[in-house]
């Protein structure tokens, strides 16, 4: 039986038959096999070619399959990036196991509780962050029973020794086109995260609909600085430059001076950030040394930028091309070109290649014709498979074959495409989306809060900051201070509110549904006074 595509004799790990067309396991053994020498991945210094990332990732692959573990399970990470993480990575794509990256910055309560939800047959712990891990799996312990199996992230952890799979092995099977890849977890408009189930179809159409719109070679450096709990540390540029042959500089943290001198010390020809990133770039005094590199592609997604900054990036000779997307849709759904970025502030492009979108009347659900303004609906084989164990929030999410974005969009004359506001009550801080009904949850469990509503605010360096209103309990005595700190107890960093503000009682409309409108007001007002007094 022949080893292509990552499919291997039943006697080495019960694989039976050849991968499907799509199957992303693939791409490194084809790539390995043309490029070996070449530099897969650079971290902080540390360089991997491609032969060694296919002999550490087939290596892991035969591992787990041994172990028990294959189609239909999830293995979770709690890492930062990192060459072990994408070793992982492939080596799930590979054995037909979902790769489920969680994010660092929950607290522990946050990720045992995604960690419950999700069930992984697997967790793989980077020892930078075994203290929350340790917290979470404590938190977890009383809730599953058996608890999955944990171990380290690293060549002396996982790879030499994979414990073995709790229950009855998985299937012995080849890896399927419709098998899960990515599990992502991302905030709705509820109050958990969701986990979506991304197939490795999704990812593929998904970074060929990329390719068709920005190409990348082998002769391209892409800096990837997002953390690879997020969809786009994947497939906004990663995953591409790995088809290709590529090299990628992982970064850890977002840092504006070290990004910058990255950018001229790696010659980096691509990147992609969110906004503020952008912003913290432009402002560091070292940003025109961007001038004298070969940076020629710098993606911007999270948010639309905003003009002055994109004039600015401009200016320096790297025009920003906007993308516009969201974790259901792998993510990938409009794009803008940087030539027509400065000539059309505020836009954020036109569709991909293989994807379908239209605009629907929010309240009928028709579909609107020519130039119009309405919700932005997605079709296409990038489009997710469903969230994961809720297919209650699937339904939901879905009009046939059509995923509903929940963003209003407004589409011009020529078919371009701005986005103009949210049917979801989610803001966006820092590229990261927070959903309202997620921290009032963790709020609401400080027995002093008898209710809580949070909304987000215009900010000048990380788009949106939340404001909490705050409803004591009766008799209760409750401090900012004390709200505040009990929010950096439940919450990841980011979702912890910027200002705090007590009410008697929460507006409500003649339905009793909360007036958010109203309280984004009041919060605004809030956020500028409080700017003034600080100046």
């Amino acid at each position: 039986m022949s080893d292509h595509g990552g499919a291997w004799p039943v006697d080495a790990g019960g694989i039976d038959g050849a991968d499907g067309a799509h199957t992303i396991g693939r791409w490194l053994t084809d790539r390995a096999a043309t490029s070996p020498d070449q530099t897969a991945i650079d971290d902080r210094g540390v360089r991997i070619g491609y032969a060694d990332l296919e002999t550490r990732a087939r290596e892991l692959a035969l591992s787990l399959r041994r172990a028990g573990y294959g189609p239909g399970d999830r293995l979770a990470t709690v890492s930062g990036n990192s060459i072990d993480h994408v070793v992982v990575f492939f080596a799930c794509a590979k054995a037909g196991i979902a790769f489920m990256p969680l994010s660092w910055r929950l607290s522990p309560r946050e990720l045992g509780e995604v960690l419950e939800r999700s069930a992984p047959a697997l967790v793989l712990i980077e020892d930078e962050h075994e203290g929350i891990a340790a917290d979470a799996l404590r938190r977890l312990a009383g809730c599953v029973s058996p608890p999955p199996p944990v171990t380290a992230l690293g060549t002396t952890g996982v790879e030499a020794s994979v414990p073995r799979r709790v229950g009855e092995p998985a299937p012995q099977r080849a890896v399927h086109d419709d098998d899960p890849l990515l599990v992502i977890h991302t905030s709705g408009s509820e109050a958990a995260p969701k986990g979506v189930v991304l197939t490795h179809a999704n990812c593929f159409w998904n970074n060929l609909a990329l390719a068709g719109a920005m190409q990348l070679t082998a002769d391209d450096v892409v800096l990837a600085m997002l953390p690879q709990f997020h969809i786009a540390a994947w497939n906004c540029q990663p995953l591409l430059a790995w088809w290709v042959g590529a090299t990628v500089v992982l970064e850890r943290s977002f840092q504006p001076r070290r990004v910058l001198q990255l950018l001229t010390q790696r010659r980096v020809t691509a990147m992609m950030g969110v906004p503020t990133q952008y912003r913290l770039l432009a402002d560091d005094a070292a940003f025109d040394e961007i001038t004298s590199g070969p940076l020629r592609v710098a993606l911007v997604g999270g948010a639309t930028v905003p003009p002055e900054l994109a004039t600015r990036w401009a200016d320096a000779g790297v025009p920003l091309t906007q993308g516009y997307g969201l974790t259901e849709a792998s993510p990938n759904v409009l794009c803008l070109p940087a030539v027509e970025g400065a000539r059309l502030p505020g836009a954020v492009g036109r569709p991909y290649p293989h994807v379908d979108v239209c605009l629907t009347d929010p309240v009928t659900g028709l579909v609107l014709d020519g130039a119009a303004t309405g919700e932005l609906w997605v079709r296409g084989p990038s489009v997710f498979q469903g969230y994961l164990h809720d297919p209650a929030a699937t339904a939901r999410a879905m009009a046939g074959e059509w995923l509903r974005t929940g963003d209003i969009a407004c589409r011009d004359a020529t078919g371009l495409f701005r986005i103009v506001d949210r049917l979801k009550d989610i803001f966006i801080s820092g590229g990261e989306n927070i959903a309202p009904a997620e921290v009032e949850r963790a709020l609401t469990l400080h027995p002093a809060i008898a209710e809580a509503a949070v909304v987000g605010v215009p900010d000048a360096v990380w788009g949106e900051r939340g404001v909490a209103f705050v409803v004591r309990a009766e008799g209760a005595s409750l401090g900012e201070d004390e709200v505040l700190a009990h929010a950096r107890a439940e919450l990841a960093g980011f979702k912890v509110p910027v200002r705090v503000a007590f009410v008697d009682e929460l507006p409500r409309s003649t339905i009793e549904k909360l007036a958010r409108s109203r309280l984004r007001e009041r919060a605004t007002a809030l956020v500028k006074e409080t700017t003034r007094e600080h100046h």
